[in-house]
């Protein structure tokens, strides 16, 4: 995996859901993203949401995280498109036709980590977070993404 290019990958399923989300994370993430959603004003006029039209595909909303301060640690973007196979797969290809490449399992994580946004630890737990299936799997992972398991090893530690 390489942490210098701008990666994207789908957040969501695109069935039995009306929205879906796509996310996308690296230095030429605003670039990237200017070629392919229509906004009204520049993305640099400032702003977290905006709104935006893929050309002859969906009207999107597109929620920005400049660096340092999104869950990877660099510039990033998720755009909330409607939840169709078509649109999404068809976003996505625009994205990689524009400079993105498809992001591998875990790599938004992995950049996380690398980018000291999150310990392993934490990074682990983002899995278990998604596979938990009661309330207990759920408890645990939350609680170790949040850093409880990260501090109880720094208190032994010390």
């Amino acid at each position: 995996m390489f942490i210098d290019d701008t990666i994207c990958a789908p957040a969501t399923g695109t069935t039995g859901a009306a929205i879906a989300v796509i996310r996308l994370s690296g230095a030429d993430t605003f670039a990237i993203l200017s070629k392919v959603v229509e906004f009204r004003s520049p993305i640099s006029d400032g702003g977290r949401v905006r709104y935006g039209v893929v050309k002859d595909l969906d009207e999107v909303l597109v929620s920005v995280f400049r660096a340092p301060h999104s869950y990877t640690g660099e510039d990033s973007a998720e755009i909330s498109c409607h939840c169709s196979p078509f649109i999404v797969s068809r976003i996505l290809e625009l994205l990689t036709d524009n400079g993105a490449r498809m992001a591998g399992p875990g790599e938004f994580t992995r950049r996380a980590f690398v980018n000291g946004k999150m310990d392993l630890a934490q990074a682990e737990a983002v899995a278990d977070l998604i596979a938990s299936e009661s309330r207990v799997q759920h408890k645990l992972a939350l609680d170790q993404l949040r850093g409880a398991y990260s501090l109880e090893l720094r208190g032994l530690r010390d």
